[in-house]
Order: C-alpha cells, then structure tokens, then sequence
C-alpha cells in the first residue's frame, strides 16, 4: 500500500506546463464546431459505471483528489479568522493519524489551492506563506460578470497585487448567448494580459449559456484568447459542474491542443460534494484526456465540502468505519 499511495501523493506534483499564449480568433473554425448532445449524454452515462477503483487504488485516488481541490470559501460572511483557518486546512488536509495509517507520513500532501474573493486574497497570502500552495482569487464582476470592464480589468490587477497566484475570472454571458465571439475575446485577452505572471482560469457558466454548443464555442474562444484553465461554473448558477457539461470542456481541451500544441487545464466546480463525484471527475480526466492531466497543473476541483466526505471515506478504508463530520472540520 506504501508504495500505490506514495506515489499517488508525489505524483501530482509536476512542473508546470509552458502557459497557453492562445491563439488568433479564428472565426472560421467555430463555425464547423457541432455537439450531438445525446452522445455526449450517452458517453457521459458511462462515466463511474464501466470503470471503477476499490480498495488500495480507491484510497490513493482519492488522495490524489485532495491534492487536486482548489478548497474555497465564497461567502458574504468570510472573515480574516475563517480565511486563515482554512488556509490551516488547506496546509495539512488529512490528520495525521490518517496518513500514517495510510503509509503517507513524512508526504508533503496539502490541495491544490485556495480560492478566495478579492477582499480575502491577502488574508489567505498571509496565512499560507512558505507553504508553496498558491492562492486563487475570483475576479472581474464574479459571479454575474455584469461590471463594466475596466473595473473588472482594475480588479484582476489589484489581486495580482494583492499576492494572487491565480486569477478565476468569469464570462459574460450575453456575449455567448448573441454570437458576439469577437467581444468575447477581447474582453477575455484584455483579462490574460491584466493578469501577468499570474494563470487565467476562465469560467465559462456552463449553466447559463443555453446549448452544449454554445459551451463547446465559449470553451474554444477562452482558450485561442489565452485562458491557463477553463472551469465550468461559479458554483452560483442552477445547474453547475456536471459530466456532460465536463466531457463537452474537456473534448474542447482535446482539440484545441490538437491544433495549436498548448495544454490547457481544466477546472469543475460547484455541487462536487462527495468522493464518489471525485473519482468519477478523475476517470473522465484519465479516460479523456490520459494521465497527464491528473496533476495540479492541469487539473482542479472546485471545492470545499469534498474535502470531509474524502477524509471520511479514507478513514473508514483504514477503520471499517464511518466516522462523524466533526471528526474533519474544515474550519
């Protein structure tokens, strides 16, 4: 088990693809995109039902998922205090006892990153300094988008100097939702550039754009405007991170590396609340798009509560029990 599990908790961390510096609009191409929506239903289908892990691999899967979360907290109640003491979670995500047990004592296992509103963002710098875990802040009008953009582009600015590391910023839908591809992707690469040093992950509110079609296009146009990542929602929107709407994003990732030879990350977030969910984003992400793509570097999940049910699941994998959630606070 030692071995199966060291590896899960190593080999997450690997050196950072060269960022994607995007490519012309090429108008012409988005007109050939096409989604047939009951394949993509009928493979997605297939998703944890034709594969599964049990038992020793489950465990180190599951292990590998919390170095993947990006653990947020997007309240309107967030504090300093409860900004730093989930940054204290983000740090050692599993008891210690736990990770003996599991053959991981002496791993360096913390998430991915931590994910905050502008106003939090030097909080969580302050609380995770030395850590090397990178904070994420919400950007430009986050989550309905509906600022003027200089605004957004001054907000983006002000958290890179704030200590971001990582910029989540979010669409406009309507420019989705008209055909305006053009503005799209102005807007997103006047964001890119605002950014700097720091990666772009471009949420494209799966949930609101109407059609599978219109995600696979608002996909394409955020990746030729520069995005590091695409992530499917806010977590604010009816319908956020679902199968579907992955395969659909992670398919776009596929073809746009195909054409151009830039990686681009992919990010679900929003309702992923369970381990099981978990394993079933990380066999779509194996299955789709191979191997590589199951690090920190090209893969997130957008979280918080998923965090306890794995640190439960693990903890029944070395007890034969189900313990109760005051057992792994997360804050």
């Amino acid at each position: 088990m030692t071995t199966a599990l060291g590896a899960s908790g190593t080999a997450a961390r690997t050196a950072s693809p060269a960022r994607n510096p995007g490519t012309p609009l090429e108008l012409s191409f988005l007109t050939r995109v096409r989604v047939n929506r009951s394949a993509v239903e009928r493979r997605a289908a297939t998703i944890g039902t034709r594969r599964t892990v049990k038992k020793d691999w489950q465990a180190a899967w599951l292990l590998r998922a919390v170095s993947l979360i990006d653990l947020t907290t997007l309240a309107g109640d967030d504090t300093p205090g409860n900004v730093h003491r989930l940054c204290a979670k983000a740090r050692q995500p599993m008891r210690e006892d736990l990770l003996q047990a599991l053959g991981m004592a002496g791993h360096a296992l913390h998430v991915g990153a931590v994910c905050v509103y502008h106003a939090r963002v030097p909080d969580a710098v302050e609380a995770l300094r030395g850590s090397g875990i990178p904070v994420a802040a919400v950007s430009t009008g986050f989550p309905a988008g509906q600022t003027p953009l200089d605004l957004k582009l001054q907000e983006v600015r002000r958290s890179v100097e704030a200590g971001a590391a990582e910029i989540d910023i979010v669409i406009s839908r309507s420019q989705v939702l008209t055909g305006d591809w053009r503005t799209l992707y102005d807007e997103v690469r006047a964001f890119r550039e605002a950014c700097g040093p720091a990666h772009m992950k471009a949420i494209v509110a799966a949930g609101d754009l109407g059609t599978l079609r219109n995600l696979a296009l608002a996909s394409q146009v955020c990746m030729m405007a520069g995005s590091d990542f695409i992530k499917t929602s806010t977590g604010k929107e009816p319908v956020n991170a679902t199968i579907p709407y992955g395969l659909v994003m992670v398919r776009a990732i596929r073809e746009y590396q195909e054409r151009t030879g830039h990686k681009v990350g992919f990010k679900p977030a929003g309702g992923i609340r369970s381990a099981k969910q978990a394993l079933e984003w990380l066999l779509l992400m194996k299955e789709e798009l191979g191997r590589e793509w199951l690090s920190a570097s090209l893969f997130r999940l957008g979280a918080s509560a998923l965090l306890t049910d794995i640190e439960r699941q693990l903890e029944h994998f070395v007890t034969g029990r189900y313990s109760a959630a005051h057992r792994h606070p997360m804050v």
